[in-house]
């Protein structure tokens, strides 16, 4: 069974891709922040990390992913960024992915439909 790890502060949020996900056949586990989040990477191993940008800061999730890139026990875990920044501090610019600043397969912006976002997870580790 494939590992998925979530990390968002929002709980409702996160419970509901919980369930989402649990339902497609993967096992999900939620951390509710940057730290606990890098700390559950390391030992528990996930094949995915769905991870949040505005947690404790605006810009937790961009240093988290910088972060499980640089490190070995994570740097090949791909992670997908979803977000509602662009929303909540009025950006007209699209985040995309990059090597550097932001070493993320994909960018989802909140609200995601759960299809879009099953998509996004088949197409980073498969069902």
């Amino acid at each position: 069974m494939k590992r998925i790890l979530i990390i968002d502060d929002d709980a409702d949020f996160a419970e509901a891709l919980i369930t989402l996900l649990s339902a497609q056949g993967y096992a999900v586990e939620a951390a509710a922040s940057g730290g606990e989040g890098v700390s559950r990477a390391k030992s528990w191993a996930p094949q995915l990390i769905i991870l949040d940008v505005m947690m404790s800061h605006q810009t937790e999730g961009y240093e988290v992913a910088r972060y499980l890139r640089d490190h070995a026990k994570t740097g090949a875990i791909p992670v997908i960024l979803v977000t509602g920044v662009r929303d909540e501090l009025h950006l007209d610019m699209k985040l995309e992915p990059d090597d550097d600043w932001l070493p993320v397969k994909a960018v989802l912006e909140k609200p995601i439909k759960p299809e879009q976002l099953l998509k996004c997870v088949q197409e980073n580790i498969g069902a």
